[in-house]
């Protein structure tokens, strides 16, 4: 099979593994990441979907990636457009239509989905970013700010999830909403970065014999 249909195929299901673990962390409603907090707090404000909330707030950071890069913009750029719907969809249809009815009360069950979220996202996230074929477009966005202004990707990211967070709470208190930013967030905060990692040096060598990466870990 040709690599780039693989690559197209893999990260395809990696966004929808993605999407559902998003979802459990938002139906565990114990806190979420800064940026998925900032779409639930629009969402509860403006009762818009949090699925489609996302879809445009991903879509904006394509647009930003194009006004950055002008000619440089390539397909793989505008191909995030369609993981922003992709992700949407996902979560819309996990939250709204398979999670609808699923309520539980037990606030450790909802940190265990919490945590089983976080580790969907990080298996479909490690994934991709092994692959290096296409990235989610906040990511995106954030890797081109940071080329552009001469700064760490990881200073710019994390700036990224200051701001999320800042205007989360802002649009709770605006909309008189329930906050979104809890213990959850702070949880996500301490162990997503290491559990990439630890992914990572489980998931390339495993794409290295398939031929799909050849990035090598570092020891």
């Amino acid at each position: 099979m040709n690599k780039v249909i693989s690559k197209c195929i893999i990260s395809t299901l990696c966004v929808i593994i993605v999407g559902i673990g998003a979802s459990l962390a938002l139906k565990a409603a114990v806190g979420v990441g800064a940026w998925d907090a900032l779409s639930q707090s629009i969402s509860s404000g403006v009762f818009i979907k949090v699925g489609t909330i996302s879809m445009f707030l991903n879509v904006s950071c394509v647009l930003i990636q194009l006004v950055l890069l002008k000619k440089e913009f390539k397909v793989l750029h505008a191909a995030q457009i369609l993981v922003a719907i992709l992700l949407g969809m996902v979560v819309n249809f996990m939250l709204y239509d398979v999670f609808s009815n699923f309520i539980i009360s037990n606030y450790f069950i909802n940190i265990g989905l919490l945590l089983l979220g976080l580790v969907l996202c990080a298996i479909g996230v490690s994934v991709i970013m092994a692959l290096d074929f296409i990235s989610f477009p906040l990511e995106g966005a954030c890797m081109v700010i940071s080329k552009k202004l001469n700064k760490k990707f990881g200073m710019i990211r994390q700036l990224v999830d200051i701001l999320s967070i800042i205007f989360a709470l802002a649009f709770a208190f605006i909309f008189n909403q329930s906050i979104t930013v809890r213990e959850g967030t702070v949880i996500g905060m301490l162990i997503y970065g290491p559990m990439l990692d630890l992914f990572m040096k489980i998931i390339i060598p495993r794409l290295e014999q398939l031929n799909l990466v050849y990035q090598k870990i570092s020891e």
